[in-house]
């Protein structure tokens, strides 16, 4: 066998199997701020590509090149959408509180996929509550989880 076929012990050691980051099939609709954070996010992996080629860093220059795609493809097809501030029923971008039977509250503000953190009361438009609430007003009922939940407010 011929040695430019051989591992020379300068090899990337497991990165031809990092794969590439899943885009969503689903629309990218993003608030104003998801896409402020798409273009932050491209920004900083553009000055780590920088450096890791400067460095001839090889492992990060593909984990970052990997990022930069996915990031790239996020922000080609990004759709901004605003809500209209006078909706009566629940859209893209806007905050809706809902109660449950028990009297127990949770407000979400429906955001995009790359921008939903539970934690800090954003859901993404495709989860199943979001599905649920799209369209609806406050004092309509939705069931998400078995559970059954009112809409108290929209913001």
């Amino acid at each position: 066998m011929s040695r430019a076929f051989t591992s020379n012990g300068d090899s990337l050691s497991g990165l031809s199997d990092i794969g590439e980051r899943p885009v969503s099939p689903h629309r990218n609709l993003v608030t104003r701020e998801g896409l402020a954070a798409i273009d932050a996010q491209l920004a900083e992996l553009h000055a780590l590509f920088a450096r890791a080629e400067a460095e001839a860093d090889r492992e990060k220059i593909a984990l970052v090149s990997r990022d930069l795609r996915y990031w790239t493809a996020r922000r080609e097809n990004a759709e901004l959408s605003e809500p209209d501030p006078d909706s009566e029923v629940v859209r893209f971008g806007m905050t809706a509180t809902i109660e449950d039977e028990d009297g127990a509250r949770k407000t979400w503000r429906i955001v995009g996929e790359d921008e939903a953190d539970a934690a800090h009361g954003t859901i993404s438009h495709v989860s199943p509550m979001a599905q649920a609430l799209f369209g609806k007003g406050v004092g309509a009922l939705v069931t998400v989880g078995g559970k059954e939940w009112e809409i108290v407010a929209l913001g």
